[in-house]
């Protein structure tokens, strides 16, 4: 606090002190001579009294006022005293603060100058690193490119959507010569390994001063080389399909580069018409499978055609039997009628001869039947039907095929076994002399509709019923033909599906599913 602050206000708590100090001692005189008779001489003495108070609080306060004027000039001497140090010290800690200041800024210059030096060099290297990153990117660019080009052609899905199915380059008439051209071309390897034609060296090299040295490494690294690229094209003979063929023939030739790209150096590489007889194995082997399951094809359909052919055979005979059992009852019956007609008369005789006409009737119709049947034995008669079935296939979609049964039915309803979710419904079924001519007719003229267009024996085809019926009248005439397909079971199938999904809306979209996998 400042001593020109404290001086009045302790004069003015003395005086106050002093007034009520003298407020209590003139109350107290007034209590005490409050008895007394002289007023007057109490009011001079008391008026004395507070003279000489008036006095000593003068005196005091005079005395307090020096003492405080003492102590404020004390106080202002300390306090200048004070300020003359903290001004002092304030020299010092400027000085002191401004020489730290420019020993920081100092420091910091050196420290920045440092930072930038570094930073400088970071940037440096890091523009290297990108340069080098981007060199390093680029090379891997172009090292993915070449990978992909070398991986494009052994994509197995690419190849087939690229390249399409493999066409037969040699097309022999049978497995076994294919059996024979495959040994030829391994004859041919064989003699080119053992000729020492099948790799080859472009320079004589020597080992340690010696050519016979260097011949011996020669002949190891072109073992070396010939057995890895024998091993990899006898892996792509054996796994060759009708879907990667395209694949391994690139298997096979970047084989043969990575190979010699690897002896590159001691100028070893493998022939080329060693390389085209691996491929050449490749396609024969890969034609002798596909013929190998033509064969067998051939042979199923061979097979089921004798079964078809005997059970055919069996119905006929069976039929036959008992269209001659028929005929003989017939013929043993008008033998008797007409036997019984010579000992009747009248009524009778009249009766006896409407069932003797009736079983001439009858006998002639034996007749016709079993000549019919006899001959059917012997000709092509059969039928051709027209079925579909859009429970298990979908709509257009309907199998042409024949068979040489007395009952066509029972063809049909063999082919409605467990192997379709839904029977077969019947369109047309069409009775001639010439019923493989008639379907192979019919065949040829949707050839380019079939379903599957790689066996025939599927005879299924996407057509219309207007197409059919056109076709068949161009080939055959005229004939009968149902075109609405009852599909029973299918169409009492979507119906439940909807009664599910009306009773269980919150399992329509598995209801709508289950009918879209009917469908």
């Amino acid at each position: 606090m400042q001593p020109e602050i404290v001086a009045p206000a302790l004069v003015s708590l003395v005086l106050a002190g002093l007034l009520v100090r003298t407020f209590i001692q003139l109350r107290a005189l007034r209590q005490r001579f409050k008895p007394v008779l002289d007023v007057e001489a109490e009011r001079q003495r008391i008026l004395a009294e507070v003279e000489r108070t008036k006095a000593e609080a003068a005196q005091t306060l005079a005395l307090e006022r020096n003492k405080a004027a003492a102590e404020l000039a004390r106080n202002r001497e300390e306090a200048d005293a004070s300020i003359r140090s903290a001004r002092a010290d304030l020299e010092r800690a400027k000085s002191a603060a401004d020489e730290a200041i420019r020993l920081d800024r100092t420091r910091m210059d050196a420290e920045l100058t440092r930072a930038n030096e570094r930073a400088s060099a970071i940037v440096q290297n890091a523009e290297a690193r990108r340069q080098q990153a981007l060199s390093e990117q680029m090379q891997l660019k172009a090292a993915i490119a070449n990978l992909q080009a070398e991986l494009r052609p052994l994509e197995e899905e690419a190849v087939l959507r690229s390249y399409g199915l493999y066409k037969p380059i040699y097309n022999l008439s049978s497995s076994e010569k294919y059996e024979q051209r495959l040994e030829d071309i391994r004859d041919q390897q064989k003699s080119m390994l053992k000729d020492k034609k099948a790799a080859f060296c472009r320079i004589e090299w020597e080992v340690n001063g010696s050519k016979a040295e260097g011949r011996k490494q020669t002949e190891r690294t072109l073992k070396l080389m010939l057995r890895a690229f024998n091993g990899e094209a006898d892996a792509c003979v054996a796994k060759v399909t009708y879907k990667n063929i395209k694949a391994m023939e690139a298997r096979i030739e970047k084989a043969a580069e990575a190979i010699s790209g690897l002896t590159e150096i001691q100028q070893c590489y493998i022939s080329n018409k060693y390389v085209d007889l691996k491929l050449e194995e490749l396609r024969l082997a890969h034609e002798y499978e596909e013929k190998l399951q033509e064969e067998k094809e051939e042979q199923r359909r061979i097979r089921e055609q004798m079964r078809e052919e005997e059970a055919a055979q069996r119905e006929l005979e069976k039929a036959k039997l008992e269209a001659e059992r028929e005929a003989k009852r017939d013929e043993e019956a008008l033998r008797k009628a007409r036997t019984e007609l010579e000992k009747t008369q009248g009524a009778e005789q009249q009766k006896l001869m409407e069932r003797i006409a009736e079983l001439e009737r009858r006998v002639a119709e034996d007749q016709e039947r079993t000549r019919a049947i006899s001959q059917a034995q012997l000709t092509r008669t059969g039928h051709v039907y027209v079925i579909s079935n859009i429970g298990s296939f979908g709509e257009n979609v309907f199998k042409l095929g024949m068979t040489r049964r007395l009952v066509p039915q029972d063809r049909i309803d063999e082919l409605g076994d467990a192997s379709v979710p839904f029977q077969f419904d019947v369109h047309a079924i069409i009775r001639t002399t010439d019923a493989p001519a008639l379907e192979a007719a019919l065949h040829r003229t949707f050839a380019h509709r079939r379903v599957n267009r790689i066996n025939e024996r599927k005879e299924f085809f996407r057509v219309t019923l207007d197409e059919i019926a056109k076709a068949v009248r161009e080939h055959h005439g005229e004939f009968e033909l149902t075109r609405l397909a009852e599909a029973e079971e299918y169409r009492k199938t979507l119906a439940l599906l909807d009664e599910e999904q009306n009773a269980a809306p919150g399992s329509a979209p598995a209801v709508a599913s289950q009918e879209r996998a009917v469908a």
